[in-house]
């Protein structure tokens, strides 16, 4: 396959975002999509965007208005080399730059071969300025090898057969999550009495779910929570048999350590089944070895322990499991794991914690300090619905296997991730011959 040297110039024109005057509310809020480093970056296609632009903001940017399949690069800040693909006409912010192909250049390609180049951009950055740019010209005459269009297309058919099957994993996550919540509905729904079961259940579905409204009919005692039933068992988490615990990094940090064990800290932990392989940071195999606590087992509760802007916590936890996103990692200092012990309660308490008991409380407590963050008592003197209620258990026992396929589908798909991004410079480089995997 014969390669040639060309510019990222002379794949496309070269486009840079902007941004209409936030000032003016009526350029918000249309149909248009206004593509931030905010949004989702992590999937091949552009996704829904959080903001949208009228048709009076994008006077103000038309000539910035990208037509379909354009690929968007980002080129400032942490997010730089990030890559995705517009489905639509769509805007972006000046955040990137963008290429839209010409005849001559293939778009799904240009995605693939700016997922490698980014990298290269990302590290580029760093040695410049304070905050990682590229600007338009820098990013215009980066000098690149690509082969013909027919080659191209063929490359691109090979890498987007396995984003497709990560695509697929994905939409099956969102399902079973889906799911998870109607799962819980329905057992919300089972009663182990007979006696009354339609007008019981609803009632503790609001009680559970809806902030803690009384039932109907029954007995009830007050709580911190508000009216429950009497024989709904309520303790603190201390009251429980349980094990926390958070970890440690080595002194002066992890450095520039490229490799070795993975460290886990706040920014990894941002709901089931989600974490940022490019945020990765790792310590040395003897200090892991070295360390007494902080190993993620797996199925423990990770709670986001401390960090973000003065007098301002929003609390976040995860899961991990099934080798997802690492066979062994280990949490630094801002990460706390809770394990109870039993895989199915720590499933419970990860819904549980999202309820706004637990999430107003903990902001309230981790908002207090000037570095906001929460202690290991703040988490010890929650109250939770304790695992001797069977109702948890049935939960526990019906959620914990969607919770194993989701992280096996999240491990499959990164798998297809890094086998995506292993193929492309072999096929460009000549080692792996197209004719030979189509």
């Amino acid at each position: 396959m014969e390669l040639y040297k060309k510019h990222i110039s002379d794949l496309g024109r070269v486009v840079t975002g902007k941004t209409p005057r936030t000032s003016i509310s009526e350029n918000y809020g249309g149909r248009i999509p206004f593509l931030t480093p905010s949004d989702d970056l992590s999937s091949k296609y552009v996704p829904l965007t959080i903001k949208s632009l009228t048709e009076l903001g994008l006077s103000e940017v038309k000539n910035s208005l990208l037509p379909a399949e354009s690929v968007c690069v980002s080129c400032i800040g942490s997010d730089l080399g990030k890559v995705v693909i517009t489905k639509e006409p769509t805007v972006t912010n000046q955040q990137f730059n963008s290429i839209i192909p010409n005849n001559e250049n293939d778009a799904s390609f240009i995605y693939y071969l700016m997922t490698v180049v980014g990298k290269h951009l990302n590290i580029l950055s760093k040695t410049s300025t304070a905050v990682p740019i590229i600007n338009k010209a820098t990013f215009s005459a980066y000098e690149i090898e690509v082969p013909s269009i027919n080659d191209q297309k063929k490359i691109s058919k090979i890498l987007s057969s396995l984003d497709d099957r990560i695509e697929v994993n994905k939409r099956i996550n969102d399902n079973l999550l889906f799911l998870l919540l109607i799962i819980s509905f329905i057992l919300l729904l089972l009663k182990l009495k007979n006696d009354n079961l339609e007008q019981q259940a609803q009632a503790l579905f609001k009680s559970w779910f809806m902030d803690f409204e009384p039932f109907k009919d029954g007995e009830f005692v007050e709580s911190e929570l508000g009216t429950i039933p009497k024989d709904l068992i309520v303790k603190r988490v201390s009251e429980i048999p349980h094990t926390i615990e958070t970890g440690r990094r080595p002194k002066g940090g992890v450095g520039e350590i490229t490799a070795g064990v993975p460290s886990v800290g706040a920014e990894h932990v941002k709901g089931l089944g989600n974490y940022d392989f490019s945020k990765t940071k790792y310590i040395s195999e003897e200090y892991a070895a070295s360390l007494k606590t902080g190993k993620i087992n797996g199925y423990e509760l990770l709670i986001y322990k401390d960090g973000g802007k003065p007098g301002y916590f929003i609390p976040n936890y995860s899961i991990f499991g099934e080798g997802y996103p690492f066979e062994e990692c280990y949490l630094n200092e801002h990460v706390f794991k809770l394990d109870f012990g039993d895989k199915g309660y720590n499933a419970f308490c990860y819904f549980y914690f999202w309820t706004d008991y637990v999430m107003n409380y903990l902001n309230a407590q981790g908002g207090k300090a000037a570095i906001p963050g929460i202690n290991r008592q703040d988490v010890e003197n929650l109250l939770v619905f304790s695992p001797e209620n069977e109702k948890v258990q049935q939960f526990g026992r019906h959620v914990l296997p969607l919770i194993r396929q989701i992280l096996f589908n999240c491990k499959e798909s990164r798998r297809l991730a890094q086998l995506r991004d292993t193929l492309l410079p072999r096929l460009m480089s000549g080692e792996l011959k197209v004719s030979e995997i189509v």
